[in-house]
């Protein structure tokens, strides 16, 4: 079928192909030995080969080409695209090259983070737009935002064609903001990600001798957050140059007390309910925190670490399965241990967490301010709950699970209507 959507001669642009399946470029916070991006790619990508079939050509640009190579591997309709840390250039070029932009970073609207995902991500946008190639954001999140990048979302985001977000509270967000671009509402990709088989059971295969009730904790180190620009700082600080953690003596401070009050919290669980600790790491950056939890743990011999770097996204998703109760700071380690039932207590510090758990009816009962005076100790009693009686909260996020993949399975179909109505063929 001949493609008809925007091709208006714009200088630089160049022409699509008149026939044939689009050139998608995916955009996203790809390589970073990320699990919950990782399961977002990989169900992006199927989904992308379930509409468009499988001769489409599909580029995944990244900052870290080995990390990406890890659990995506190339072929002749699937490249790797490695892009610069000053990637302005870089993206405006892929983007020229490809028919169809699609943005899959959940955390999209927001700089929690850092400002200069949020740049990368509106950048990209705003050269499809100019250079007419449809932009379509998938299954993203909006959250808090410094004045001048609301201003810039404003701007940018509204030149997009179609803007899915992962829950009702994002898209009101964004339209609190004045964006004007068409928004629709269904949920993460993660919720139609699925792990292999041959890794179910994973937590105890490689934890010979685990104890028989387990409780997860992924943590997060709010402390070294956002990311910043820098031309120079401290090598430890250096995310990628020239990205550097927020650090400073009372950030140390705070991370090394949030360490404490976690590890604690892990010896007392050991000590009265027997249980053993599973600490997950679901980034690269959670690492350091994840060790220096259990190097402060007296029973750190009942505790045990999985490390997004060192397993895949299978395999850690089927060791929070396995869980008897979890405590995250990680969206995604709650949202992949929900089809499980885990009873689960959240740790927040964004809006996408938050959101998680309002949408599961657990925001009042089981969600924990990091800021809150006795953060670690209100956890605590939360746990002890869930371990006395996990039948009402395992109900609740059945519930949820059910609910967000209905959700979830609509971001096929709005694919599918995306691309037929800009001239493409998809699949029936």
């Amino acid at each position: 079928m001949e493609g008809t959507g925007r091709q208006a001669g714009a200088a630089g642009v160049t022409p699509r192909p008149t026939r044939g399946p689009p050139r998608v470029l995916l955009v996203g916070y790809n390589g970073a030995c990320n699990t919950g991006s990782e399961t977002r790619l990989l169900s992006i990508i199927d989904d992308v080969r379930a509409v468009l079939g499988p001769d489409a050509p599909v580029t995944v640009p990244t900052l870290n080409e080995v990390n990406l190579r890890r659990y995506l591997q190339e072929g002749p309709r699937l490249r790797i695209s490695p892009v610069p840390s000053i990637y302005f250039g870089a993206l405006k070029r892929l983007v020229r090259q490809h028919d169809l932009v699609i943005l899959v970073e959940g955390s999209c609207y927001m700089d929690t983070w850092t400002s200069a995902l949020l740049w990368a991500f509106l950048w990209a946008s705003k050269q499809a737009h100019a250079m007419g190639r449809p932009c379509m954001a998938y299954a993203v999140d909006a959250g808090d935002l410094k004045p001048g990048n609301a201003r810039r979302v404003r701007r940018d985001a509204s030149g997009t064609d179609l803007i899915v977000t992962r829950t009702a509270a994002a898209a009101d967000r964004l339209r609190a903001l004045g964006v004007t671009a068409p928004i629709e509402v269904t949920a993460d990709t993660s919720f139609t990600y699925h792990p292999d088989s041959a890794d179910r059971g994973a937590l105890r295969r490689l934890w010979p001798g685990a104890p028989d009730r387990l409780v997860g904790i992924s943590p997060v180190d709010f402390n070294i957050w956002p990311v910043v620009v820098r031309p120079w700082g401290r090598r430890e600080d250096c995310y990628r140059w020239p990205y550097y953690y927020s650090r400073s003596r009372a950030r140390r401070e705070a991370s090394e007390a949030l360490a404490r009050g976690l590890a604690a919290e892990a010896d007392r669980l050991v000590e009265e309910h027997g249980v053993g600790i599973a600490l997950f790491g679901m980034e690269a950056l959670d690492a350091p925190i994840v060790r220096r939890v259990r190097a402060l743990m007296r029973h750190g011999d009942r505790a045990f670490e999985m490390l997004s770097q060192e397993h895949s996204a299978s395999r850690m998703t089927w060791a929070l399965r396995e869980l008897d109760a979890l405590v995250t700071s990680r969206y995604h380690a709650a949202v992949l241990a929900m089809e499980a039932g885990v009873p689960m207590v959240a740790l927040g510090h964004d809006r996408r967490i938050r959101d998680l758990f309002t949408d599961m009816g657990l925001f009042e009962t089981m969600f924990v301010e990091h800021c809150a005076v006795d953060a670690c100790g209100e956890l605590g009693s939360r746990v002890d709950a869930l371990l006395a009686d996990p039948a009402p909260t395992r109900s609740k996020v059945l519930a949820g699970h059910a609910l967000h993949m209905a959700r979830a399975r609509r971001n096929r179909e709005l694919l599918r209507a995306f691309v037929r109505d800009h001239g493409w063929e998809a699949a029936a």
